[in-house]
């Protein structure tokens, strides 16, 4: 192990004796508790703790940038799940703002998940590309339904109804304060066009602050040449927007970058060339079990028919399962089956691995060819994205964690005076009947006894608890890891993968006894804030 640059009188730290090192006293090497394993145990995140490094650094020198493939580098290693209640465009951008990435799921028809992926693609800090608007036919009624929805009381009118029509007026929550007929259209009261500030395309958000702050209007239309709305400008929305100096982009054009989900049938080729035409940056071969005929004949075909984009192959849970993806071709491999909190792959099926098992022996194994790894799923803490990145994992794969916040598609309820969101596993029968079976079936026909008709749900639908907006709770874990990988006396996830395979991190495996004292205990009750 290199010195520590801390000193002593002088002297740099003493080194521990071998025979007290070799005995277990400061805890295991990987390789002594994952692969020389006479009890033939797999073990998860839980079971697993890691033994403090010595700390001569900040928290704030801690490097967590890393690679989700190949080619491309990311600043956080977090991922939001190809889930229909997870990612869309708008998980996506926000995600991509923080310095992750999301991966737009397939429950989407070919032409809709494409039109996700081209607004992760076009969006601008502080424009909004796709407002609601009204005709000006349409009536009071429909303002305040909008409002009362969506929570928006600036509503741009166009001669269309539609982003993209000509802009005749805007309504204001001013225009309708004294409006007492739900009957009456908006023409008779918007505020006209020739009495609106306006944009043109091409505007900054420097310039447009600038116009805004003349005008003392609340939002400012952005037209092209002809007279069309292009964008929307709030003032909430600019007074809320700042630099994201981590957000992820591509080096040619400085677009946010965006993943997609397609799954193995011949009609995924289609889907993957829409992807490709809308701006998709890397393609995520969904199955729950990666290692089969259809997923390598897609891989072989995505590199062949679109070699700019990068292909990321699984889940996989063994090196064996690794190896035939990566001879395929793919650029980065997704780590974990059946250890989701919605799965139920390892009940029903009788199939899969211990995640901190699968992590580590599946990123072990790639590391010789280059490839970086997910670990998706499993994950319910800042403590169990610290054990995977320090595993050997590249990036952490999400879909509980982050199915709670603002930025997740669906809307919140309340249940026992608990504010919710509907959260469900792509093997559900819910998400199968949206499209999802084809992520756990490859027959490409029934049999004669017509058993592929036969659904077997692989996971379950459920509820979370409210998370609030991505942009308090992306900086909470990144912190969070920060502080575990400073702990554990790693600079960087480089650093620790190093470590790792030098044998210099060590681990212990805690007994049920262990992993309760390292929770909350001992009290009649507890509130647990996050932030």
């Amino acid at each position: 192990m290199p010195a520590s640059p801390t000193k002593v009188k002088g002297e740099d730290l003493w080194e521990l004796d071998e025979e007290t090192l070799e005995s277990g006293a400061c805890g295991f090497t990987a390789q002594q508790i994952f692969c020389k394993n006479p009890a033939c145990v797999a073990y998860s995140y839980d079971d697993i703790i890691m033994m403090p490094g010595h700390i001569h650094f900040g928290v704030h020198d801690v490097d967590i940038s890393t690679q989700l493939t190949r080619n491309i580098q990311l600043r956080l290693p977090f991922v939001s799940s190809p889930m229909d209640t997870v990612t869309e465009s708008k998980m996506a951008i926000t995600m991509a703002l923080q310095g992750g990435i999301g991966i737009i799921h397939s429950n989407f028809s070919i032409e809709d998940q494409a039109a996700e992926v081209f607004k992760v693609k076009k969006f601008k800090n502080g424009f909004i590309t796709d407002p609601v608007c009204l005709s000006p036919e349409a009536t009071v009624a429909d303002v305040f339904h909008i409002k009362n929805t969506q929570g928006y009381s600036g509503i741009p009118i166009t001669d269309t109804g539609k982003i993209g029509g000509k802009l005749v007026g805007i309504i204001s929550n001013r225009d309708t304060t004294f409006v007492d007929d739900p009957t009456i259209k908006v023409k008779e009261f918007m505020t006209p066009r020739d009495k609106l500030s306006v944009a043109k395309d091409g505007v900054t958000l420097e310039e447009a602050n600038e116009i805004l702050k003349a005008s003392k209007k609340g939002k400012l239309p952005v037209l092209n040449s002809n007279g069309e709305l292009v964008a929307l400008i709030a003032r909430t929305d600019l007074q809320k927007n700042r630099d994201f100096p981590l957000a992820s982009k591509d080096s040619e054009n400085k677009q946010l970058l965006v993943g997609a989900s397609i799954g193995t049938r011949p009609d995924d080729r289609t889907r993957a060339a829409a992807l490709v035409e809308a701006g998709v940056d890397v393609i995520i071969v969904d199955s729950s079990q990666g290692d089969s005929k259809y997923q390598i004949d897609i891989v072989q075909h995505l590199k062949s028919a679109h070699p700019e984009v990068d292909v990321i192959g699984g889940n996989v849970v063994t090196p064996l399962q690794a190896l035939h993806l990566i001879q395929a071709g793919v650029d980065g491999l997704r780590v974990g089956m059946g250890i989701g909190s919605i799965c139920t792959t390892q009940e029903v099926c009788a199939v899969g691995r211990a995640q901190a098992s699968a992590v580590y022996h599946v990123s072990k194994f790639a590391r010789k060819h280059g490839i970086p790894v997910i670990a998706d799923g499993g994950v319910k803490s800042t403590g169990h994205i610290t054990k995977a990145l320090s595993l050997g994992a590249s990036c952490i794969m999400m879909g509980s964690m982050l199915a709670g916040t603002d930025e997740a598609p669906g809307e919140y309820f309340y249940q026992d005076g608990v504010r919710l969101k509907r959260y469900r596993g792509m093997g559900s029968i819910e998400a199968m009947q949206k499209g999802s079976e084809k992520r756990y079936v490859w027959e490409q026909g029934g049999t004669a006894s017509g058993t592929a008709a036969i659904k077997v749900a692989q996971g379950v639908s459920g509820a979370v608890q409210d998370k609030g907006t991505l942009r308090r709770y992306i900086p909470y874990l990144s912190q969070g890891v920060r502080h575990g990988m400073q702990d554990a006396g790693v600079t960087s996830l480089d650093d620790a993968w190093k470590k790792l395979y030098d044998g210099n991190i060590r681990f212990e495996v805690r007994s049920p006894a262990a992993q309760k004292e390292g929770g909350v205990h001992g009290l009649h009750s507890y509130q647990k804030r996050l932030y």
